[in-house]
């Protein structure tokens, strides 16, 4: 399915995480609406937030482009009542910075016990690493190794995804040295932006759901095409838990 063609009457929604790959690439006459990446703390909370954005975006929005996965079941039960909804068919954001679900499994399969970052995961600071900052200054630091131990403890690798974006060294350091005091070994892999690109600009293939006006978006769309991956929540003990 070919992208709306009136990007005027096209609006995106994205997390905080993800507007951050989409916004060099974002025609000007796209709107769009930053929602916090905390939302994702509590699924209903954010998929309520989803939905009344999505209701007050309707307005004037013919087609709304969702910067979000199915995130923890979050999205399953949006409805487009006087609009399409085009969500990315990806289970989080991880697949999106690596620019599809293929290259997510291969990554997963090849190394599960993997931690993600990114510019955007870096820039709203909400990860492990800067808990444990947090947990320091409440607990103590030998409370909080203990406890950022227990966090980390299905995670052997820390890669830093590169999606090309500029200034990159700054936040690769950051991800480096973030490896080495928390003992978890670095690679840095290429990220792609043609998950965000064919989101912008199509086609809506089968990597993505297509929500007509007046459908709810269902589990079963995200299962149809796409194979489970392995940071659902309830994921087997060898696997790390979701970072969202």
């Amino acid at each position: 399915m070919e992208a709306a063609s009136n990007f005027s009457r096209t609006k995106v929604i994205a997390c905080a995480t993800v507007i951050e790959e989409m916004l060099p690439l974002l025609p000007p006459e796209i709107s769009y609406e930053i929602l916090d990446f905390g939302l994702h703390l509590n699924p209903g909370n954010l998929r309520d937030t989803l939905q009344n954005t999505i209701d007050a975006a309707s307005a004037t929005a013919d087609t709304i482009l969702l910067g979000y996965g199915l995130c923890s079941m979050a999205v399953v039960g949006l409805k487009a009542t006087d609009c399409t909804l085009v969500t990315p068919r990806v289970d989080d954001c991880i697949a999106i910075f690596l620019g599809s679900r293929a290259a997510y499994q291969e990554q997963s399969s090849r190394e599960p016990g993997t931690y993600y970052l990114t510019k955007g995961w870096i820039e709203v600071s909400d990860t492990p690493f800067e808990e444990y900052k947090r947990l320091v200054e409440r607990y103590g630091q030998p409370r909080a190794e203990r406890m950022i131990k227990l966090m980390l403890k299905h995670y052997t690798r820390l890669a830093y995804i590169d999606t090309g974006q500029h200034d990159q060294a700054r936040y690769r350091d950051y991800a480096r040295r973030t490896a080495e005091q928390f003992g978890l070994r670095f690679e840095e892999i290429d990220g792609s932006d043609s998950l965000v690109r064919k989101l912008l600009f199509g086609p809506w293939d089968d990597d993505f759901v297509v929500t007509p006006p007046g459908q709810t978006i269902s589990y079963v769309d995200f299962k149809t095409t796409a194979t489970t991956m392995c940071n659902l929540p309830g994921v087997a003990p060898a696997q790390p838990p979701s970072q969202e």
